[in-house]
């Protein structure tokens, strides 16, 4: 039977199930383990709850920035469990997949207290848009804060209508580059269009202007910002130890990939994926397209991806190198194993919860932020 007719058929006896993919069933992989509670290699020890966590990332001093989808920003501090609030933060347009977004700091912040934030924002009539913000954090002695010469460094353009597919992930390369996944706002052919920057990776200096060297830099405007194009969803950005960018996203119906990025690359959405519509159109794959790069990995049925890194610490030896991706109706923990270009499912960690973000801590420990209006942050250490 052909992808096309399960899906079709699919779709007749379950219309609900795919009216978007952050909400689509999921089941086990065919060749890959998915291990329950009694299996876990690791212990899960709640620290904290929040109010729908969208992103973390740690201080150098061990501390988490934690930001919630309402437009709140959490310091949070891990020795003594508590949690404070940042002020200043800027206004998000909160509302279906919109709202608070990322937080991350400076490669450079022990000396220069540098944040970066990405939000949703509203825009001339029923128009919203994914921003990027840069700001000095400034904290007191009881950690919590405020935010200091806030200014917005980057804008997806067009606004557009809606309240889905924003991206908005942050991530600093090797090189010091900020690196921005804008996905395409259920907008479709704008991934594929240099006029705006849907559906697009960007690259920026760390104060929101073009490097020389990007590859469209000489088609000026929005174009200069672009990396790659012809991405859908993407909501998982890290680098590898060779210094290779992986990024993930949610695909249609079925489909969600996992993609290493070449500079200039088009990888192929709308055009091809290999998933397909909603309504149960076929999208044709990307092997009848060769020209479009094509993913490593694709999950049907879907895991939902959210968050991601690549582990290189040392209290799990055995997974350095691989990669750990937030599943949200997959409600697990995917690891993802690497040889060289090449990537697979290696294994799948049944969490029975949405896993909307996972962050490396300075200990080696893998964090995780649950989804929804009471998450859970866990902290996943060996277990004994």
């Amino acid at each position: 039977m052909t992808r096309k007719l399960l899906l079709t058929l699919a779709i007749s006896l379950t219309p609900a199930l795919f009216t978007t993919a952050c909400v689509a069933a999921d089941t086990a992989s065919p060749t890959a383990p998915v291990l329950k509670k009694a299996q876990w290699p690791f212990a899960a020890t709640e620290f904290a709850r929040f109010d729908e966590p969208w992103a973390m990332s740690f201080l150098p001093d061990g501390s988490l920035l934690v930001t919630e989808k309402k437009g709140a920003l959490k310091h949070f501090n891990v020795q003594t469990r508590k949690t404070a609030t940042i002020t200043g933060v800027p206004e998000v347009a909160y509302g279906g997949q919109g709202g608070f977004g990322d937080v991350l700091p400076h490669p450079d912040f022990a000396t220069n207290q540098l944040i970066y934030l990405s939000y949703a924002e509203e825009g001339d009539g029923d128009t919203r848009g994914a921003a990027v913000a840069r700001a000095r954090l400034a904290l007191a002695a009881d950690r919590s804060g405020t935010l200091e010469d806030l200014k917005v460094i980057w804008r997806q353009t067009p606004k557009v209508s809606g309240k889905g597919h924003y991206g908005h992930r942050l991530a600093f390369g090797p090189d010091g580059k900020l690196w921005i996944t804008s996905s395409e706002r259920q907008k479709f052919d704008p991934a594929q269009e240099m006029s705006g920057n849907l559906g697009k990776l960007i690259r920026l200096n760390d104060d929101g202007s073009v490097p020389a060297d990007n590859p469209f830099a000489s088609q000026g405007g929005v174009a200069a910002q672009v990396w790659s194009l012809g991405h859908r969803n993407a909501l998982g950005i890290a680098f590898d130890a060779r210094g290779k960018l992986w990024v993930h996203e949610m695909g249609p119906a079925g489909g969600d990939e996992l993609n290493l990025i070449e500079r200039g690359a088009n990888y192929g959405y709308p055009v091809v994926s290999n998933g397909s519509h909603y309504d149960g159109r076929d999208i044709p794959d990307h092997d009848t397209r060769p020209e479009f790069a094509a993913p490593k990995v694709t999950w049907t049925p879907v895991i939902s991806p959210a968050g991601f890194i690549i582990y290189n610490g040392t209290q799990f030896p055995a997974w350095k190198g691989s990669g750990f991706i937030g599943g949200l109706s997959s409600k697990a923990l995917v690891r993802v194993a690497f040889d060289g270009d090449n990537a697979r499912e290696a294994e799948r960690f049944d969490m029975g919860e949405r896993i909307r973000e996972i962050e490396q801590g300075p200990d080696g420990a893998i964090w995780l932020l649950e989804d929804g209006s009471n998450g859970k942050l866990l902290k996943l250490t060996p277990k004994a």
